[in-house]
């Protein structure tokens, strides 16, 4: 594996930890990690009695930072953070909204990777779009790779202003999925299913739905629709209307425009 032999993780929430657990169970050994949370939760205090990384020690250089901290922290966390850095350090950085060029002003790194992953990242099932600077090089480009593949997949885009692309479609997609479930209950409900059956119906479809989409790597999501789909059925009725000039597609479509519009403007 490409891993580095130093690693600081600044930050240790629900993403940090998330990314440090991948790592732990990647194999990476704990000796390699330090831990910057200036408020650990319980189990990464455990976490780290167990494992043997460092938590909270004096900030030295490490091979890879990465930056898991609230974006708003940056610029009053700054100057505590830059003993972590050589002259040759990874930044990778999860701070949504921060540019290459806010991040570059701040913190004595060139080489930075800046990264949008996405809430299934708790279950190991995430995705993670990323952008290296130029200043990047191969190695690290792999180490970075190594390191968000901890929680998932990693995709890497050819332009800076595509974080905000997949800042839409992935990094905030959890949120369109559920309350595809939410929207899916209530049109049960409001067609005589007792609240909580269609909740279990609606979850237990989109779930179902996931899994065979995970498990069908090698067959389109359009061939898995056609599958459920017979000529004049049910389910024909449905996505005519879905599926209408004005249907999900235009739908969806002004919802990640407006949500990669707002990601541009977070990050100016």
């Amino acid at each position: 594996m490409t891993a580095p032999q130093s690693l600081a993780l600044v930050g240790a929430g629900k993403m940090g930890a998330a990314l440090l657990g991948g790592w732990l169970a990647a194999g990476l050994d704990p000796r390699r990690i330090a831990v910057y949370e200036p408020h650990p939760a319980e189990a990464i205090e455990k976490l780290a009695a167990d494992k043997g990384f460092a938590l909270n020690a004096t900030p030295a250089p490490a091979e890879a930072v990465v930056l898991a901290i609230k974006p708003q922290m940056l610029e009053s966390a700054a100057p505590e953070l830059a003993p972590l850095f050589g002259a040759d350090s990874l930044l990778i950085s999860i701070l949504a909204g921060k540019t290459l060029a806010n991040l570059a002003a701040r913190l004595p790194a060139r080489a930075i990777v800046r990264a949008m992953p996405n809430t299934p990242a708790a279950i190991g099932r995430g995705i993670t779009g990323a952008f290296a600077s130029e200043a990047t090089s191969q190695t690290q480009r792999a180490q970075a790779d190594f390191l968000l593949g901890g929680v998932g997949a990693v995709e890497w885009v050819d332009s800076e202003g595509l974080i905000d692309v997949v800042t839409a479609v992935s990094g905030s997609g959890p949120a369109y999925v559920f309350y595809l479930v939410e929207a899916l209950a209530q049109a049960g409900a409001a067609l005589g299913l007792p609240d909580d059956l269609a909740l279990r119906l609606a979850r237990a479809t989109v779930e179902g739905s996931g899994e065979l989409l995970h498990l069908s790597p090698e067959i389109s999501a359009e061939i898995l629709r056609k599958n459920v789909t017979s000529p004049g059925g049910t389910t024909q009725a449905a996505l005519d209307v879905l599926m209408a000039a004005d249907g999900l597609a235009a739908v969806m479509g002004r919802a990640t425009a407006a949500a990669a519009r707002r990601a541009g403007e977070l990050s100016g």
